[in-house]
């Protein structure tokens, strides 16, 4: 199993990447990684699809109706939406769809304990700033575990999980134990690509 913290900074490489991909290189990549996401992790992906499915409606209609071009439909005038709209707020929809893609094989791979090792691992630059990581560190796993607590009680409404997300933690908390695992050389190649990735998306 590769470092948390590699895989976290090539996930984290591979989104912005895609920010700069147009249609067909866009299509070249993501596409085997949706694959990959759906025989890997195919319910945790459902499950971020579905809590984002007003994001993502609410994204087309504004670009649908809020980029200049041709109307689709032309009696409606400035109240229909554009074909370029429409052209472009598809792309930004692959483009997140992607993300999630990526974002569901790495929630697959990494428990909680992981995935919070891996940013602390990654927060090691804050020190040089005067942040402390250790108290990030503590800060998303307390919000990690009771959002989750929250999403998975299904007997509230929506309301009823955001207040409780919202509510003061108890008293009495657990410890939080953050394993340091060592670099080995295939999480050095998995952070080269990354920066490759990166490299290659701003050129």
């Amino acid at each position: 199993m590769p470092h948390p913290a590699a895989l976290i900074f090539l996930w984290a490489s591979y989104t912005l990447a895609l920010q700069s991909l147009q249609t067909a290189a866009l299509l070249l990549v993501g596409l085997p990684l949706l694959l990959a996401a759906t025989l890997l992790a195919g319910r945790r992906l459902l499950t971020l699809l579905r809590r984002t499915r007003w994001i993502m409606l609410s994204l087309l209609l504004i670009y649908a109706y809020a980029t200049p071009g041709e109307a689709v439909w032309a009696p409606l005038a400035q109240f229909s939406p554009t074909h370029e709209g429409l052209g472009d707020g598809m792309l930004q929809l692959c483009r997140l769809l992607f993300v999630l893609a990526g974002l569901s094989i790495l929630l697959h791979l990494l428990s909680q304990q992981q995935l919070v090792s891996g940013l602390y691992t990654l927060g090691y630059p804050l020190s040089f700033v005067g942040l402390s990581r250790e108290r990030l560190a503590v800060r998303l796993a307390l919000t990690l575990h009771y959002a989750e607590s929250a999403m998975l009680d299904a007997s509230a409404n929506w309301r009823t999980r955001i207040e409780h997300m919202l509510s003061p933690a108890p008293a009495k908390q657990d410890g939080i134990e953050l394993h340091a695992a060592p670099f080995t050389p295939r999480d050095g190649l998995l952070l080269l690509a990354g920066c490759a990735t990166l490299a290659l998306a701003l050129l």
